[in-house]
């Protein structure tokens, strides 16, 4: 090899220190029981793997030759066995920082970020070994869901373009638990308690949602979401005021914050969530509302010039004719002070064959005036199949963006690898993680699925430097707002530095602040230069 580092001298100037204490344990005398010396196999593969840090211009050779030699050494055997000097350990520890596009050095690279790197792929070893049986995707369960819809099609005697059709899912859509049982395997006693709670509560589920319940999972996470149990009515407590009841100034309108405002549009859903927060807003039969009604709305958010952020849902903004839908937005974008809409839905995922080219072109017209943010809610995994995937995609070309808004639910994703499998399947749907809300103090039906808070907690910051970092939603509870509930990893501050944790490691580091001196200056930059 070319020597580039000819003392020790220039070692200790061309090198860092990670490097340098690298050399110098390999340099050392090893201990080394008497007799023992290295095997001319052993001597052999040495030979080659020093020839390949040489000749190759790679940064490969060269960490894999010192990773051998530090093995050796604690075998205790000494570079000098294998015909090596101080100064070709330096220059090819030099070769590897010149090689690296960022100068990385050998040491650095050696002990300090392979290291690392191993401890954060150990971190996550458990939750890729065991996401795809605990937490699996509607993608990874297609086969089976495909099953399961042509059964239920054929039940329902449905033809294949009825099925694939919006109209037609909701024309055949599944309102009673007998009608359920002769879908899907459900014990007499449960269709029994379900019937308990449908004399007050309303059930519908599309087919197409119907075939995302796996047979022989008795809590599917799909069925706990759509299926009414008798908690439901057994659950006592006094149910708060409908949410919003306090908060709603107009006519459709709720408003918690000054420059936002809710407009619930409809009181129809496609599918009737077991846990949703509006369930005394949905009555036991689908109503259409008047253009009066829209208009008293309208006219409240053309009063008031504070208000910039529109949030159409109900019910499912979807659920609206194209019709009014269209003319709605046209409507808030005529309006000065409005600046961003968003349309909440489930529909992509209850029935997602209602994503057509008519309703993306509304969405990128209005989009086009204005920002459009779809913002959705999907608890499970399960939910994102090849054509929810598919509809949320399509979706994305037309709008802003689109935000999910899930519900932290007891058995459906109350833990590590169910949320974060959640979170990086809908990551890769082109939807992205906004909310994880604790499920509702307010309603006593929904007593069965609250989850503790601190289990949300635990689950949120275990997110943090284990998944996409915008894969990570913000975790909230709704009490008159949205309050957020992360813990602080802010540990101590003294003497201007503080002390913070790393969430996924649970490690504390130093972190200085900025110096209040500096900071309170009015001099600084450009401002230096005036007289």
């Amino acid at each position: 090899m070319e020597p580039h580092i000819r003392s020790d001298q220039d070692c200790h100037n061309a090198l860092d220190q990670y490097t340098l204490e690298l050399i110098g344990k390999l340099t050392g005398d090893p201990p080394r029981e008497k007799g023992q010396v290295p095997t001319g196999a052993v001597k052999k593969e040495l030979s080659q793997l020093v020839e390949k840090a040489c000749k190759k211009n790679l940064t490969g050779p060269i960490i894999s030759l010192f990773q051998e030699l530090l093995k050796q050494r604690l075998a205790g055997n000494s570079i000098r066995d294998f015909g090596l000097t101080k100064m070709d350990l330096c220059n090819l520890a030099l070769k590897h920082q010149q090689i690296d596009e960022h100068m990385v050095s050998l040491g650095g690279r050696l002990t300090q970020a392979l290291p690392i790197a191993g401890k954060s792929n150990a971190r996550v070893e458990e939750y890729l070994a065991r996401k795809d049986t605990e937490a699996p995707s509607g993608i990874e369960l297609w086969p089976q869901i495909q099953e399961n819809g042509e059964r239920i099609r054929t039940k329902l005697n449905m033809s294949t373009n009825e099925w694939g059709s919006y109209k037609g899912q909701i024309r055949n859509c599944i309102n009673t638990a007998e009608e359920l049982a002769e879908l899907i395997d459900l014990p007499a006693e449960a269709v029994a308690s379900i019937g308990r709670v449908t004399k007050n509560f309303r059930m519908r589920l599309t087919p197409y949602y119907s075939s995302l319940i796996m047979p022989g999972n008795i809590n599917d996470p799909v069925m706990l979401q759509s299926v009414p149990t008798g908690e439901m009515v057994d659950n006592a407590g006094i149910e708060i005021p409908p949410v919003a009841a306090d908060h709603s100034p107009a006519r459709l309108i709720d408003q918690f914050y000054p420059r936002v405002v809710t407009i619930k549009a409809t009181n129809m859903c496609a599918m009737y969530c077991t846990h949703c927060l509006r369930i005394a807003h949905i009555g036991r039969k689908d109503k259409t509302y008047s253009w009066e009604a829209y208009g008293e709305a309208l006219e409240y958010i053309r009063n008031n010039e504070n208000i910039r952020d529109i949030l159409v849902t109900g019910g499912d903004a979807f659920v609206l004719p194209n019709s009014i839908l269209k003319w709605l937005l046209a409507q808030l974008d005529d309006i000065d002070h409005v600046k961003v809409k968003r349309l909440g839905t489930r529909i992509p995922v209850t029935a997602p064959m209602r994503i057509d080219d008519e309703l993306l072109d509304i969405i990128e017209e209005s989009n086009d005036r204005k920002p459009i943010r779809v913002v959705t809610q999907i608890n499970t995994a399960q939910e994102i199949t090849p054509l929810s995937r598919d509809a949320y995609r399509r979706l994305s070309k037309r709008s802003f963006t689109i935000l999910n808004q899930a519900v932290l639910l007891k058995g459906i994703n109350d833990s590590r690898v169910k949320m974060w499998k959640l979170c990086e399947t809908i990551h890769e749907a082109y939807v992205r993680p906004y909310y994880i809300f604790n499920c509702s103090y307010r309603n006593p039906q929904f007593k069965h699925f609250r989850v503790p808070l601190e289990v949300g907690r635990d689950i949120v910051e275990s997110m943090y430097g284990n998944i996409s970092g915008d894969a990570i939603p913000r975790y909230i509870a709704t009490a008159g707002g949205k309050i957020p509930l992360h813990r602080s990893n802010v540990i101590s501050f003294e003497d201007n530095e503080y002390i913070l944790r790393k969430p996924w490691s649970d490690t504390e580091v130093s972190y200085p602040d900025a110096d209040p001196d500096t900071y309170k200056t009015d001099s600084f930059a450009f401002a230096t230069y005036q007289s």
